[in-house]
């Protein structure tokens, strides 16, 4: 298992970090608490939503765990790589209701596979 390199994670906003019931946004525990964990674990946190980058931020202003992440990002629409998601090397997608309880080397062992 490689403990060398900083695990980079990158972390969605709606129906992630929070959850919304009619007009009302709802906050995922769970999640917050694993953003917290791997933060201070020193997993390197990058928060983006596809509804922009300051929507991201004030979501985790919100939730109070902003200092967690490096920087907050849009969703890409097009990524331009020369290999597709699916082949990236040390990748994994994790959904939400499966991370609550990983810690930084269960993850690590999830891409050093």
């Amino acid at each position: 298992m490689s403990t060398d390199r900083q695990l980079v994670v990158y972390v969605d906003v709606d129906d992630t970090l929070v959850r919304s019931a009619g007009t009302k946004v709802v906050p995922m525990p769970s999640v917050v608490e694993q953003v917290k964990r791997l933060a201070g674990e020193g997993a390197a946190l990058y928060c983006w939503s596809s509804a922009g980058a300051e929507y991201a931020r004030g979501t985790a202003q919100k939730l109070g765990i902003e200092s967690c992440f490096a920087a907050f990002l849009p969703k890409p629409n097009i990524v331009i790589d020369d290999q597709v998601v699916s082949e990236w090397k040390r990748f994994a997608t994790v959904h939400p209701l499966n991370a609550s309880d990983k810690s930084l080397d269960e993850y690590r062992a999830l891409i050093d596979r």
